[in-house]
């Protein structure tokens, strides 16, 4: 069964944006708040296995593509 609950001091540009969206999607601010919501908290959503064979996969990808002094260059270029 769905919960209620009250969001109070809510800042008047955020409250503008959010009925700005609800309009756009053609739906209520409270709609809108719930969308939000759930799509606020399933992005975080992540599988471990997979970030860390992603970031195996990265790694090994660009292990030894840049020597040392290709890397200070690129630092020093940045500080300019």
């Amino acid at each position: 069964m769905p919960t209620n609950i009250t969001i109070k001091g809510i800042p008047d540009d955020v409250y503008q944006k959010l009925k700005l969206q609800a309009e756009k999607h053609h739906r209520s601010v409270n709609s809108e708040v719930i969308m939000t919501l759930k799509s606020s908290l399933e992005s975080k959503k992540h599988d471990p296995d997979i970030l860390i064979d992603r970031a195996r996969m990265l790694k090994k990808r660009a292990k030894g593509t840049l020597s040392m002094e290709e890397i200070q260059q690129a630092i020093d270029q940045g500080r300019t």
